[in-house]
């Protein structure tokens, strides 16, 4: 508690945002070094820049698993999810996320957060006890897993499974006007908003826009270079409501992909491996926080971060008690970005 103490001590604002809302945009299948912040050259991507630039921006952040449940497990839970028998995605029933699990919208909601989540699912297939209604969100829509993948209904918005979305398979436009919908009818009470995107995560689809902005590159780049450009315009749309709210000073929001780059255009930077590995080019991610006026902006942070960490963080921010008896121990990451603070600030 020293650390979060410290926090305090040299962050005065944050008595004033008691009651955050929290925001978690969670790309899927991005290279670690894909966004422009971190080197990458493909395609420009100045919202995810924007907010590294007014955030801190991790070097060293990770995801607990190399595939995309998994680490969605870690991420709702704040848990290793092999201790819970998810370490592989859900592709056949008993793999859900299991109902004695609890949720970060679990934890949030009794607390008097509205809870939404818009975008892929991936905990559980179709069974309604499985699905994020019964699992602590208010609101909910997007895919129930990959798109073109599986029999049946791909698709959900609340209870209701569906076989077709308006606009898919080109899904990042949709969601970002689903989460700015969220956000207006929620402006005036703290709110919980999970946008978890298909991008960029196969099929490489994007609006014919986007593809025409990369004309020049050959067919696979192109598709890919959109599919980028179009989740990080809209990361820019919901970031932009929330200025125009005014929001954004408290707003706690994470930037963080699920697991390594799976494509062979996504840009890594070097490190060995991808996706389904657990070398670094499998786990290591694109981590960015932003908390304007709370935490320092354009910081650049080489302290290792993981997924698990965001569920304690924003619980601890919200001033939430969070989970006891679990298998980790809480470890919130306000304690790491108040070790970073004490440093820098007392130049020790």
């Amino acid at each position: 508690m020293r650390f979060l103490a410290l926090l305090f001590a040299f962050c005065p604002l944050l008595s004033a945002h008691s009651r955050p809302n929290i925001v978690i945009f969670y790309l899927d299948d991005m290279g670690w070094a894909q966004p422009g912040t971190y080197g990458g050259k493909l395609a420009p991507t100045p919202n995810m820049d924007r907010i590294a630039a007014d955030g801190v921006r991790f070097t060293n952040g990770y995801s607990s698993g190399c595939v995309c449940s998994p680490g969605r497990v870690g991420l709702m839970t704040g848990r290793y999810q092999a201790r819970t028998g998810h370490d592989a995605n859900p592709t056949r029933e008993g793999r859900e996320l299991l109902l004695s699990e609890k949720t970060m919208a679990q934890h949030l909601k009794p607390a008097g957060y509205t809870t939404g989540i818009v975008g892929k699912w991936h905990l559980g297939d179709t069974a309604p006890e499985f699905m994020p209604l019964a699992r602590g969100f208010d609101f909910a829509m997007g895919t129930i897993g990959n798109l073109g993948e599986g029999k049946g209904p791909s698709f959900y918005r609340g209870s209701e499974l569906l076989n077709e979305l308006e606009g898919a398979p080109v899904t990042s436009p949709v969601y970002a006007k689903e989460a700015c919908g969220f956000i207006d009818a929620n402006k005036e009470k703290p709110f919980f908003l999970y946008l978890s995107f298909n991008a960029v995560h196969s099929p490489i689809v994007a609006s014919p826009q986007w593809l025409e902005k990369f004309k020049h590159l050959d067919k696979r780049q192109q598709g890919y270079a959109a599919l980028i450009g179009e989740a990080d315009e809209a990361i820019g749309t919901v970031m932009t409501k929330l200025r125009d709210l005014k929001l954004e000073e408290n707003t706690l929001l994470f930037v963080i992909s699920d697991n390594g780059g799976a494509s062979l255009e996504a840009e890594q930077m070097g490190l060995r491996g991808r996706k389904w590995f657990v070398w670094e080019g499998g786990i290591r991610v694109t981590w960015m926080a932003q908390w304007k006026g709370t935490i320092p902006g354009n910081r650049v942070v080489n302290d290792p971060v993981i997924q698990l960490d965001v569920l304690p963080t924003a619980l601890a921010a919200c001033s939430v008690v969070p989970p006891s008896g679990g298998s980790e121990p809480a470890n919130s990451l306000l304690k790491n970005l108040s070790s970073w603070v004490m440093r820098t600030t007392l130049h020790v």
